[in-house]
């Protein structure tokens, strides 16, 4: 893997993809940094290398016919010159003139930030074009956006292209990729995967790919109604996919056969409606009343998902384990994580992505006690999934 570790920039004019798609506040203002914070190391080697550095990100989703003020990247280019303590020169032209100009005067040293890549319609179409523009800036090509990876976007895939010879990961990407291929093909055992979220039908794929991998399975969020009503159990309102009862039974048995053990939530703490003030009751999993909604797992499962936990030495969760945003729910959520970051300090390996899982761990001030936070919750499930992402390929090719 050919990483920016392996060489030096001195004199080198450099584009670095960096994700620094970033949540606002309703002022405008940057409410979580760490999507920055982690390409710091891969800006700050370059500059020490001598490197003018070019950067260039997405801000959500813009409509690709130009300039937005609401997805303007000029709050996180001053948010980067208050990081690294020096100026960053941002033309805020959308690729215009003033680009070209700035671009050119680049000085080794000096940090430039480009407006937001999806103001171009060719990005998210992966025009050759908008990459050949992009290309003409720098000399040299550096990926570091794993959380856009799984997209074959221009700036992510197409660019590398023009760069044959001058093509890099940087240490955040380089990173990802490491700490997924370990979990995938070198994970210790027992290997236990913990599953969350709304939905089988965004996470089958991940869970095919575990079957051959993993020792445990733990299922627990919204999806977790699916398996049970396929299996007989009566869920009340609860969220479920009815059209993927079928496909429910089949990784049921899928994993039956391959002797991985499969551990679904036992019991549940209901609500009446999908409110934080809703009224509660905990009841079995597989009896929910009518007019109730699963919300939460109850105290017996996370009983037994730690048991579980408690003999694994590997670790992967993806996905909250209840409505983990209302504060009534997230007991499951949070208790799970902290059980987490328990197998970390027994020395075990724990990898964590998906927006509510990172979130719950930030939460639990769990961040330093986790192995391996993914900066990209779609693109670590697509990697999980084992499909290619173009933005990985782009560069080994």
């Amino acid at each position: 893997m050919k990483t920016i570790a392996q060489a030096d920039f001195k004199n080198r004019k450099v584009l670095v993809r960096c994700d620094f798609n970033v949540p606002f506040g309703k002022a405008g203002e940057i409410t979580d940094d760490t999507r920055i914070k982690e390409c710091l190391p891969t800006i700050r080697k370059l500059l020490d290398d001598g490197a003018s550095l070019i950067l260039m990100s997405h801000l959500g989703r813009p409509a690709g016919t130009g300039y937005e003020a609401a997805f303007s990247l000029a709050p996180v280019a001053r948010h980067i010159e208050s990081l690294l303590g020096r100026k960053v020169v941002f033309p805020g032209d959308a690729f215009e003139d003033a680009t070209v100009k700035a671009a050119k005067a680049l000085q080794p040293g000096e940090v430039m930030l480009l407006e937001n890549l999806r103001f171009i319609k060719g990005e998210t179409k992966g025009d050759e074009e908008f990459a050949r523009y992009l290309a003409s800036l720098g000399d040299t090509y550096v990926n570091d956006a794993f959380g856009a990876a799984h997209r074959a976007h221009a700036s992510t895939a197409v660019i590398a292209g023009f760069f044959p010879g001058n093509k890099y990961f940087g240490l955040l990407m380089a990173h990802e990729i490491e700490n997924l291929e370990k979990l995938l093909h070198h994970a210790e055992h027992p290997f236990t995967a913990v599953i969350g979220g709304a939905k089988v039908s965004s996470k089958i794929d991940v869970l095919k790919n575990l079957a051959d991998k993993v020792d445990n399975l733990i299922i627990g969020g919204g999806m977790a109604y699916t398996f049970v009503k396929a299996t007989g159990g009566s869920i009340g309102t609860s969220l479920v996919e009815d059209d993927k009862l079928d496909t429910a039974l089949e990784i049921l048995d899928t994993f039956k056969r391959k002797g991985v053990r499969l551990i679904l939530p036992v019991d549940t703490l209901c609500a009446d409606r999908f409110d934080n003030d809703a009224e509660r009751k905990t009841v079995p999993t597989d009896a929910i009343p009518d007019g109730w909604m699963g919300m939460d797992i109850g105290q017996e499962t996370i009983a037994a998902y730690e048991a579980v936990l408690k003999e694994s030495r590997s670790v992967l969760w993806n996905g909250p384990l209840g409505v983990f945003e209302m504060e009534n729910f997230s007991r499951g959520t949070l208790q799970i994580g902290r059980c987490i970051g328990d197998v970390t300090a027994r020395g075990g390996y724990t990898a964590v992505g998906g927006g509510d899982s990172v979130a719950a761990v930030n939460r639990l001030g769990l961040t330093k006690g986790i192995s391996y936070i993914s900066t990209g919750g779609g693109a670590m499930l697509e990697y999980l999934e084992g499909k290619k992402l173009p933005g990985v390929e782009a560069i080994l090719n």
